[in-house]
């Protein structure tokens, strides 16, 4: 990791109030829209949304989802998303802090989600990261980031190299299949932008349920 969780949630709370005017790129939309549309959660299904921020993704699933539960490291973020909350009378969403490996959940998800925020993480802790999303055995889990489809070290990154650490697909695909999820989409939004879609595999005690 290029930077500290705590050294992360600071940058991103000294701009929490001028995220989201910032965050305008097409590929940034298009990826928010089809991690939305791959979650698909139904209207009794509690969602995670990990690295949540002002709460992109979680708003328009809490449309469609019984719960939404948010979980981001920058309080800024999370006070931005609580305010957005209170202004549009959205009342099944709980913004808090957490963390990719802790997220600090208090009941059983049936959708995880993150956008934009795993790219943070190095190899070896998004790793560790999955597995930890796998152990809440959602059915479902959903990634949109900055990933690499191409070669590793582009000419002209879209993301920051000061500061982000994207995995190529590979990477990512593997850590997905080794925490039992298995892949079943890969989305290229650019060839540094994409979404991963894995299904939760039961296993053999559910199978002969």
């Amino acid at each position: 990791m290029k930077r500290s969780i705590d050294e992360h949630a600071d940058r991103f709370s000294d701009h929490a109030a001028d995220y989201d005017e910032s965050q305008d790129a097409e590929e940034y939309r298009e990826c928010a829209d089809l991690v939305v549309a791959h979650a698909g959660p139904g209207d009794d299904d509690t969602v995670l949304d990990l690295g949540t921020g002002t709460g992109a993704i979680a708003f328009p699933l809490a449309e469609r989802a019984e719960r939404v539960v948010g979980r981001d490291i920058s309080d800024g973020m999370l006070e931005e998303a609580r305010e957005k909350a209170d202004e549009n009378g959205v009342e099944n969403v709980e913004f808090g802090a957490g963390r990719f490996r802790e997220p600090t959940v208090d009941a059983s998800v049936d959708v995880v989600t993150s956008n934009f925020a795993m790219h943070h993480l190095d190899d070896e802790a998004k790793r560790e990261a999955i597995d930890v999303i796998a152990a809440l055995e959602p059915r479902r889990f959903v990634l949109g980031d900055v990933m690499l489809f191409g070669d590793a070290e582009p000419k002209v990154p879209f993301y920051d190299p000061s500061v982000d650490d994207p995995a190529t697909v590979g990477v990512l695909a593997d850590a997905f299949t080794d925490a039992g999820f298995a892949l079943t989409a890969v989305e290229m939004v650019h060839e540094q932008v994409g979404v991963l879609v894995g299904e939760r595999v039961p296993d053999a005690d559910e199978l002969a349920e």
